[in-house]
C-alpha cells in the first residue's frame, strides 16, 4: 500500500445476486465493483428495488451472492459476522418493548458473553455517544421515533465493531427530526472514526453525510457513478446545503439517477 493509502474495508468484484421466485428470476445486483475504504462514510442511493439494501445485506452475510466476490475486512462476510466486524442498523429500530433501553442496548453484549461490568461500561459509553443519558430505564414506547433510532444505533455500536451498516434508518422520520439525527450521526462518525455504509433515498441526506456517494441504477442493480465529496468532513453545518459546492454535488447525484432511469422516466 502506498503512503497515505487506506485499507479496503469492503471490496466487491463482479458481485451479482439473482433471487429465484415463483414468477421467475429477479436480478437484484449485476456485476458490482466497489471498494469502501477505512474511515469512509459511503451512502448508497438509487430508486426503490435497485439493490442498495441487498448490497448491505450481502456484506452482512444476510444474503448470498450468485457470482462474484465480496470481502469484509479481508474476510468472507460469514467470517466477518463471526468476528463481529460490523454493526447493522435496520429501517425500523427493532427494539424489544418489554426491555428497557439499557437492556435493549445490552442484548448483543449478553449474547457475546461480556461480563456484567463490561456490559455496564459499554452501555454507558454508547448511550453517551448518542446522547441518551438519563433514559436507561425507559421502555421503547416511552421514547420518540428519533430516540428509538438512536438507541438502535447505540446497540449496533455497543460491541465496538469497526463497520456500521445502516439501512435507511431515518426514512420514516419527519424532516426536522431527520435533520437533527443527520447532524448527530455525522458528529458520531467523526468521534468514532467508524467506516459507515448508509442506504438512503434522499439526495440532500446523501450529500450532507457522505465522503462518497454510490449511485445505483434500477434493477438489475449496478453502480453507475461513485461521487467523491468535496465538502470538508469536519465542517458541515446544516446550512451548508445552501452552498454552491453542496448544490453541485447534489446536481451530479440527480443527473446520475436520471441517467440510470433512462426510458423509465
Amino acid at each position: 500500500m502506498t503512503a497515505g493509502a487506506r485499507a479496503p474495508v469492503i471490496e466487491a468484484r463482479g458481485l451479482s445476486l439473482t433471487f429465484e421466485t415463483n414468477d421467475g428470476p429477479v436480478h437484484a445486483l449485476s456485476d458490482v465493483d466497489l471498494v469502501v475504504e477505512k474511515g469512509d462514510f459511503v451512502s448508497f442511493i438509487g430508486p426503490s428495488g435497485c439493490g442498495k439494501t441487498t448490497f448491505l445485506r450481502v456484506a452482512a452475510d444476510l444474503e448470498q451472492p450468485t457470482s462474484g466476490s465480496i470481502r469484509v475486512n479481508g474476510m468472507s462476510p460469514a467470517e466477518a459476522r463471526q468476528k463481529r466486524a460490523y454493526g447493522y442498523v435496520f429501517q425500523a429500530a427493532g427494539l424489544f418493548p418489554w426491555r428497557t433501553i439499557e437492556a435493549n442496548i445490552r442484548l448483543p453484549l449478553e449474547i457475546m458473553g461480556y461480563s456484567r461490568a463490561e456490559q455496564r461500561e459499554r452501555v454507558r459509553r454508547v448511550m453517551a455517544l448518542v446522547e441518551l443519558e438519563g433514559f436507561e430505564g425507559k421502555h421503547p414506547w416511552q421514547l420518540s421515533g428519533g430516540m428509538q433510532q438512536r438507541a438502535s444505533i447505540a446497540r449496533a455500536l455497543a460491541f465496538d465493531a469497526d463497520i456500521l451498516l445502516m439501512d435507511e434508518p431515518f426514512g420514516a422520520l419527519d424532516e426536522i427530526v431527520r435533520d437533527k439525527l443527520n447532524e448527530q450521526l455525522l458528529a458520531l462518525w467523526r468521534r468514532t472514526e467508524k467506516t459507515i455504509g448508509f442506504v438512503t433515498h434522499s439526495i440532500p441526506e446523501a450529500v450532507f453525510l457522505s465522503t462518497r456517494i454510490v449511485v445505483m441504477s434500477p434493477r438489475p442493480g449496478r453502480v453507475t457513478d461513485v461521487i467523491e465529496s468535496t465538502l470538508s468532513p469536519d465542517d458541515r453545518p446544516l446550512h451548508i446545503r445552501e452552498s454552491r459546492d453542496f448544490l453541485e454535488i447534489a446536481a451530479r447525484v440527480r443527473d446520475g439517477l436520471r441517467a440510470g432511469l433512462g426510458d423509465e422516466i
